[in-house]
């Protein structure tokens, strides 16, 4: 990486004009120098100081631009660098912000813990595995004041604030009480909470955590009740999505406490003690306490570029800098209840009457905040990171808000960060109700022609698991090309705000040639790639999608997917992405979505293309490692038919079933027509997005056949291999109403294999690949799969050959079936045809 850099810097030094100003800053540095290489200031702050002042005096040296050059160091920042309009540079004239060539420099915001020592006298609350094993030191302090902080860094590495449920091991709650804003939870007997002061709760439900602060802790037998702290009690208890999970089939949310001295009870797990200013920590295995290096995040925000919408920042650019160590404490002051991608509530609530004025069954409101961000940037163009590291952060990596446009994050590593990676837009104003579209009458507000470029994002969303790898809100012609992200907790990418199908700020975004792997390691109701609201000239191209994990505590363990557009998703294009499967949700979407060529078919150049680009894969050594023991999902895919009924005169015409296969990722030739009945026979894994969208086909009734209880498979039966392409012929029949027939015909099927091998022989001989029946209530499903191109009447005919067994079973088969609805006197079996 430093030789990449050093070329980087040099090919910026030639391109720059003989004249441009150079700045120089050092840790030998004095903030009274000139700033000239031989005499460096000492810090940025003052370097940004000195260019302002170029700047304003209109000095003929900057030119060709000015570059601030940063000698290898650990910068320590006692404020945030702030960089305003009056800092901004022209195209002519930039100004950039870089390390020296091979130098590695660091801006922390974090301040060193000290001094430590082996504890030896008794702490009240610790567990007795812990004496002799835990080490203590005074707490930091900061701006003349203990600091409070949520995260430790040890040796590079983040140690885990003491919690009850050691590793990744979590207890579940027993009960949610909304009208008394308590949680009973199993009382662990082992760990007395008697006198425990600062107790967190993190709960996990649906696609989101929640960090609660508790007030008071009631035990009694075996359970033990939780109030907690407003705001955080109320919001909580009163907001519908995402809530707390009950369910007998699949466990209640999962939970663990936090921040109590009677939590410390294995290596690499630390506590602050506020009360005694003292912090403790139990070292693992190599570490020496004596030699550590042991840091505590203060700083909440390290870098602010902060414009105004007549006034933007411009033309300033960040390389090859590492940005370590910020903090964020609103947990710790008013706890934190995400509604979805990390945007904590500020107040939400279910609604009494449904509706909005954009939606009218909206059954709920919510207005949210935005976490804070190590990098903070509004009101500001042309504002570029490249190859740049942003690790060892306690919330979002860098975050681009509103009135952001042309800007670039190019070939920079995110790794080790508590929220997001990247957030890119307007979310929603805190003043806003987050389903309203955002349409603002001055579009300079917009984020807007930004480009996401060749990043490896690792390990990211480690604290708060419902927040995501790349964010976007409401954001136009963004384009996120080539980046490699893996080890997150919920989705990779999230593009989208709103929950609306009306047309707002957003459009010609593009998602394409990216790599995403290792992700839903905690939450679910997830996807590789995730898109919200309408987004018109927006695609989704190119990219790969692999290995979701097995989420424990998820609460339908089932509801993961690879791509998912959710509730208003319009006017965007899917194509050419590659997946193991098509584990697709599409969810209450608007109209004009375009799938085309998704799954494990795609070309593999496309999968080879997708990720980091050559010159930008030296980022993978920083890659954060995969732990052998966690498992992974693997789709099961299986046949299901759906069956559409409808009034006479009513069935769609092809025009409108072609548009509703494109937007639904079915092929045309899924889909069969007998009279007034529409079939399509797919997969288990479109299940559940067909449930939703057939409905805007306004069938009379929908039925659903998933029961198969007939499966000849040529593999199994013929011991030879099926072709790799087949036509599907679609049948349907009763059985007779008589329910002793019913039972027969299915004990016939049972054995028919055993008991009547010849059948087997017979569909072998006619070269049949699949022949499966599917059963709701009386009627069955029959599906013929042979060659591609053959005639089935043909084929049909080799069953019999030699084979008189077959005739005798066809005869037998006779008295347990009568046609359905519709069918003619003496009429039993009908063809659904292609449409």
């Amino acid at each position: 990486m430093r030789t990449y850099l050093t070329i980087l810097l040099i090919l910026n030094l030639m391109c720059a004009q003989l004249f441009a100003a150079d700045i120089y800053v050092s840790k030998l540095g004095s903030d009274r120098s000139t700033g000239t290489k031989e005499k460096p200031l000492a810090s940025l702050h003052f370097a940004i100081r000195k260019a302002r002042e170029l700047r304003r005096l209109n000095d003929s040296s900057v030119k060709g631009g000015i570059h601030i050059i940063i000698e290898n160091g650990y910068y320590t920042l006692d404020e945030a660098i702030v960089l305003r309009p009056e800092d901004s540079g022209t195209k002519e004239s930039p100004t950039r912000i870089m390390a020296a060539p091979g130098a590695t420099v660091i801006f922390s915001g974090g301040v060193k813990v000290k001094g430590w020592k082996k504890l030896t006298s008794p702490v009240a609350g610790l567990p007795k595995n812990a004496m002799g094993k835990v080490w203590v030191a005074d707490a930091p302090m900061f701006a003349d004041n203990t600091l409070l902080f949520r995260q430790l860094w040890v040796n590079d590495s983040k140690a885990v604030r003491a919690k009850d449920a050691n590793g990744d091991a979590m207890n579940r709650i027993l009960s949610w009480d909304a009208q008394s804003q308590t949680c009973k939870i199993p009382l662990n007997k082992n760990i007395s909470l008697n006198g425990a002061k600062g107790i967190e709760m993190v709960i996990h439900q649906w696609w989101a955590i929640a960090n609660l602060r508790v007030k008071s802790v009631k035990t009694q037998q075996n359970t033990a009740e939780l109030s907690f702290l407003q705001p955080e009690s109320r919001i909580q208890s009163e907001h519908p999505w995402p809530a707390p999970w009950l369910s007998d089939k699949t466990g209640n949310s999962a939970y663990y406490l936090t921040n109590a001295i009677q939590f410390l009870d294995e290596p690499g797990e630390w506590l602050e003690d506020l009360q005694h200013h003292k912090v403790y920590y139990w070292p693992k295995a190599k570490q020496n306490m004596l030699q550590a290096d042991v840091v505590a995040p203060a700083l909440e925000t390290l870098v602010k570029i902060e414009g105004t919408i007549d006034h933007p920042v411009a033309y300033i650019s960040f390389q090859g800098i590492s940005f370590q160590h910020a903090s964020w404490l609103l947990p710790s002051k008013q706890g934190h209840v995400p509604h979805q991608a990390g945007m904590y509530m500020l107040d939400a609530y279910k609604l009494d009457q449904p509706g909005t004025s954009d939606k009218g069954t909206l059954e709920n409101q919510a207005w949210v905040g935005r976490p804070a961000s190590a990098i903070q940037i509004s009101y500001a163009n042309h504002i570029d990171f490249e190859a740049c590291r942003f690790e060892h952060h306690a919330s979002t990596g860098l975050d681009y808000q509103k009135g952001t446009t042309n800007n670039l994050i190019k070939g920079n590593l995110f790794k080790d960060i508590g929220g997001s990676g990247i957030l890119m837009g307007t979310f929603s104003d805190e003043a806003t109700e987050v389903h309203l579209p955002y349409q603002p009458t001055d579009e300079r507000e917009i984020c807007s022609d930004n480009r996401i470029e060749n990043n490896l994002i690792t390990d990211v969303t480690n604290e708060d698991w419902g927040a995501v790898g790349i964010g976007a809100g409401y954001v136009r012609g963004l384009k996120i090309l080539h980046n490699e992200i893996s080890d997150v907790s919920y989705s990779g990418i999230s593009m989208g705000w709103g929950w609306t199908k009306t047309k707002n700020a957003m459009r010609d975004n593009t998602i394409s040639a990216n790599k995403i792997h290792h992700y839903g390691k905690h939450m679910y109701d997830v996807a590789g790639i995730y898109t919200l609201s309408a987004q018109p000239g927006s695609f989704i191209t190119e990219n790969v999608i692999d290995s979701i994990y097995t989420a424990k505590y998820a609460h339908l363990p089932d509801h993961w997917f690879y791509l998912y557009t959710d509730e208003g998703s319009s006017y965007l294009t899917i194509k050419n992405n590659w997946t193991p499967s098509e584990k697709y949700l599409q969810n209450a979407n608007g109209p004009d979505n375009v799938w085309e060529n998704n799954g494990p078919g795609v070309a593999e150049k496309i999968k080879e293309n997708a990720g980091l680009e050559a010159q930008y894969q030296y980022l993978l050594k920083d890659k954060s490692s995969i732990s052998g023991s966690r498992q992974f999902n693997k789709a099961i895919d299986k046949p299901v038919v759906f069956e559409l009924i409808f009034k006479t005169g009513k069935v769609p015409g092809e025009k409108a079933l072609t548009a509703f296969a494109r937007e639904n990722n079915l092929l045309l030739s899924s889909i069969y027509l007998w009279e007034n009945r529409l079939v399509i026979y797919t997969s288990t894994l479109k299940t559940e997005s067909l449930q939703q969208t057939l409905k805007r086909l306004n069938a009379s009734e929908i039925k659903l056949y998933n029961d198969v209880f007939y499966d000849f498979d040529r593999k199994k039966q013929c011991g030879t291999e099926p072709v790799k392409e087949w036509d599907n012929i679609i049948l349907s029949a009763n059985l007779v109403k008589d329910e002793k027939l019913q039972k027969e015909y299915l004990a016939y099927h049972k054995t028919q294999f055993e008991k009547w091998p010849e059948i087997s022989k017979g569909f072998c001989n006619a070269d049949f690949q699949r022949l499966v029946i599917f059963k709701k209530g009386r009627q069955l499903m029959l599906i013929i799969s042979i060659p591609k191109g053959e005639n089935l009447d043909k084929l049909n005919l080799k069953t019999t050959e030699n084979n008189p067994r077959v005739d005798e079973w066809n005869a037998l088969m006779k008295k347990y079936q009568e046609g359905i609805e519709g069918t003619k006197r003496g009429e039993v079996w009908v063809f659904f045809k292609p449409i």
